[in-house]
């Protein structure tokens, strides 16, 4: 009823784990594709064009129902067009630089990366406020 076998040896688990790594961090052999995410080139190129013209569509439409609404022909559609435009761009900016988050937010490995002010050092729990 039981198992005589010998678990396996640390030896032989290290090199099994040193293996699934090496097997997972591999580079792929299609080149310009990094995975089948999408996450290469091709990717990156059809995100930047959906967010320019999702941009612009979500403003000349509201800019449009602006004008119908108010009778303002054609400065809504300009306002919003103008609008659409400056979201479009920040939104492209904000994917090549790898930003895809909420404004002022970066994750702790990404916050000496992409410009802007570079965090205060961390103080020692010696320092600062000691009576308190």
């Amino acid at each position: 009823m039981t198992d005589q076998t010998p678990p396996p040896s640390l030896e032989e688990l290290e090199a099994r784990l040193a293996q699934a790594r090496r097997a997972t961090h591999a580079p792929s052999s299609t080149g310009d594709r990094k995975d089948e995410a999408g996450n290469g080139w091709y990717g990156i190129a059809f995100r930047i064009g959906a967010e320019l013209v999702a941009a612009l569509v979500v403003g000349v439409g509201g800019g449009m129902l602006i004008d119908r609404w108010l009778g303002s022909a054609p400065w809504g559609l300009i306002v919003m067009f103008l609008l659409g435009s400056a979201a479009g761009m920040l939104n492209v900016y904000r994917a090549v630089n790898g930003m895809g988050y909420a404004v002022g937010y970066r994750r702790p490995e990404d916050a000496g990366q992409g410009g802007g002010a570079s965090p205060p050092p961390a103080k020692d729990e010696g320092e600062g406020n000691s009576g308190h």
